[in-house]
């Protein structure tokens, strides 16, 4: 008898040598093609089904949480860029095991829904790996895991307390107390919505660029939460969550902050100081959620959800799909939700763009008439009729945009504003015409330039790895915490950050020349993987050591022990440690990439661009980039054109959940 999986094999070889011909020039993913052959091995296999596995699994490596099939029609739609010239020959070659392929969505969709590894949504449910949802092809998991996000945030938008069940006389003269710096000319305190806004529903989103205070504005909010508990308040159960653990260390940091100082503006009228006491340290979601290692299981979830009444989670945008899934099958139905972050910022490296897909509206407002009615009486503010809409749908009314940036006005807010509007004129006039050195544009750039800005900085803006290595020289004295803390904190003023991995330009090839100059300059001796003064970023979770995806931490001598090095992270005001020889997932970390760099800020920034564009280069990673610098900005291109390009793309993640959500 022949192999079914064998005569399969032959029949789309064609087809499989072309996709080991794109593996091998770095086009596709190993994955890809052993998952069109996973899938081929479950039953009968035609070409398009094969194409569209291999496309599917690549997406999915790239952000997209599904396949849409509008994108197969005719020539690859952006979406499918990176295959450039291949498309048609990739075509062609499933064409060879079975005739031509379809020429428009209806046409795939008609030859996939009877496919046996695939469930058409609304038919028999035999636990296919695929699902076909409408025009979007899904491996089965993002299907679930978008489904259990849409499912949950449409619920969480329509319950909970109605402005009309608020007093909002209360509420007013509250957020009158807690609210009370001058507004800026032009509009509303957005920051004063939010806070009502957010006591309206257990969802509230509250968006906004570097600078407009989602921060202050979400510790006011909990100020707001404990003063409407009442008696109930000490027993209100708080969390503070983010994806990274620095993330987390700024939010807590942040948030108590923010409060000592309400607590000193409100004396007896609220015991803040011994409220925000039990909130506790904030976590990393991961550590929130209770992950085990080596699965991709949790210890909460629906069956034994998370004991809190609010939950709040900043910088959402790097929130995957996954994640949020996870996140919100974790969360009690009573408990509230509260997402912080900027929606224009690049989403997680992960599937999916959650933040980005809530936020879609959110530039609009599409407030409706019981919500603005609402903000007038419960906040005194009045929502301006350009963000009115008559049948504005429940999630926006649980989206509040912070519009007013109280400290990114200058140079560098100018400069993100212009590349978040995809204004490359503007965007150039700035880079070149500041005269108070906030701003530098390093064009035709060589890598010498790179590595002379990496170690000595640029005039008026710091002195780059330098200064952080030349106080490891200066060594400890008699208080070695202080002088750790003293050293990290220097080599957080400035960083240099890649929109690639790879290459001379990119983050590998730049952390080893780095190493290189700063060698021959004896600001380190590396005689090794491990050396003094070496920064390390963790790539991944390890729950023995407490470590997490994406903390950073600098390698220092061991106190105890003269031969022996440790790796020291910051923990919000305090300093920990793990031997380097237990970290096994590191890589240095001179150079990193934008991506990793979300939910840090620099005191100076510079951003690398590579010669040539490419699909990774848009408009997200540059304005992401540029909002990681406090103070100073220095953008090194070795072809000028390349920023124009990248300001002229945008990251376009294929997703259900914007229409599952009504948005």
């Amino acid at each position: 008898m022949t192999d079914p999986n064998l005569e399969s094999n032959v029949k789309h070889q064609a087809l499989f040598d072309a996709i080991d011909a794109l593996t091998e020039t770095g086009k596709l993913r190993r994955l890809a093609g052993a998952f069109a052959r996973f899938v081929a091995t479950l039953g009968h296999t035609p070409p398009p089904l094969l194409l569209a596995c291999v496309l599917l699994s690549e997406l999915e490596g790239r952000g997209h949480s599904c396949l849409v099939l509008a994108d197969l029609a005719g020539d690859p739609s952006p979406q499918l860029g990176w295959l450039d010239g291949e498309w048609a020959s990739l075509r062609a070659a499933a064409a060879k095991g079975g005739g031509a392929l379809p020429r428009n969505a209806g046409g795939w969709r008609t030859a996939l829904q009877g496919c046996e590894q695939v469930w058409p949504v609304g038919d028999l449910d035999f636990n296919q790996p695929l699902v076909l949802d409408g025009e979007r092809l899904y491996l089965r998991r993002y299907w679930r895991d978008e489904s259990t996000v849409a499912a949950s945030v449409r619920s969480r938008a329509l319950a909970g307390t109605e402005g009309a069940q608020v007093d909002t006389a209360i509420v007013r003269g509250w957020l009158d107390k807690l609210f009370q710096h001058p507004v800026r000319e032009g509009g509303p305190d957005w920051q004063k919505i939010a806070c009502a806004a957010a006591l309206r529903a257990r969802l509230a989103v509250i968006t906004g660029g570097p600078g407009t205070g989602k921060t202050y504005t979400v510790a006011r909010l909990l100020a707001l939460l404990f003063a409407m508990a009442g008696d109930d308040a000490p027993a209100l159960r708080i969390a503070l969550a983010a994806p990274t653990g620095k993330a987390a260390a700024r939010l807590k940091q942040s948030i108590d902050t923010a409060l000592d100082e309400l607590a000193g503006k409100l004396g007896d009228a609220l015991p803040l100081r011994e409220l925000a006491a039990r909130m506790g340290g904030a976590r990393t979601l991961h550590s929130l959620l209770g992950a085990r290692p080596d699965t991709r299981s949790f210890a909460h979830h629906a069956g034994n959800p998370l004991e809190v009444d609010v939950l709040i989670v900043d910088e959402a945008s790097m929130v995957h799909l996954e994640m949020m899934a996870a996140l919100l099958a974790a969360l009690p139905p009573h408990a509230r939700l509260i997402l912080l972050g900027d929606k224009d910022q690049l989403a997680s490296v992960e599937a999916g763009a959650v933040l980005g897909d809530l936020c879609a509206q959110a530039e609009s407002g599409n407030y409706d008439a019981a919500t603005c009615d609402y903000v007038l009486a419960a906040a005194g503010e009045t929502i301006p009729p350009a963000f009115r809409e008559r049948d504005g749908g429940p999630l926006a009314q649980r989206i509040v945009m912070l519009r007013q940036s109280r400290r990114f006005g200058g140079p560098i807010g100018k400069l993100a504003l212009a590349v978040n509007r995809g204004d490359a004129d503007a965007a150039r006039d700035v880079l070149r015409g500041d005269s108070d050195g906030r701003l530098r544009w390093i064009e035709g750039a060589r890598p010498g330039d790179v590595l002379a800005l990496a170690v000595g900085g640029r005039s008026g803006a710091g002195a780059g790895y330098r200064d952080y290595l030349e106080r490891v020289r200066e060594g400890a004295g008699a208080d070695y915490e202080s002088w750790v803390r003293d050293v990290l904190q220097r080599f957080e003023r400035f960083r240099l950050l890649c929109a690639v991995r790879d290459g001379e330009w990119g983050v590998a090839g730049l952390n080893e020349a780095i190493e290189a100059r700063l060698d021959s300059a004896k600001l380190i001796r590396r005689r090794g993987e491990w050396y003094v003064g070496r920064p390390v970023m963790v790539t991944r979770n390890d729950y023995g050591t407490g470590v997490y995806n994406g903390d950073i931490g600098l390698t220092l001598p061991d106190p105890q022990r003269a031969d022996s090095l440790r790796v020291w992270f910051p923990d919000g005001d305090a300093v920990r440690s793990v031997l380097a020889t237990r970290l096994r997932n590191v890589e240095t970390a001179f150079a990193m990439t934008v991506h990793k760099s979300q939910g840090s800020e620099f005191l100076h920034t510079a951003m690398v661009l590579p010669p040539q564009a490419n699909a990774v280069l848009a408009r997200e990673l540059v304005y992401t980039g540029i909002t990681r610098a406090r103070e100073f900005f220095t953008l090194v291109s070795p072809n000028a054109g390349v920023f124009d390009q990248a300001i002229a793309g945008r990251t376009q993640r294929a997703s259900g959940l914007r229409e599952a959500l009504g948005t």
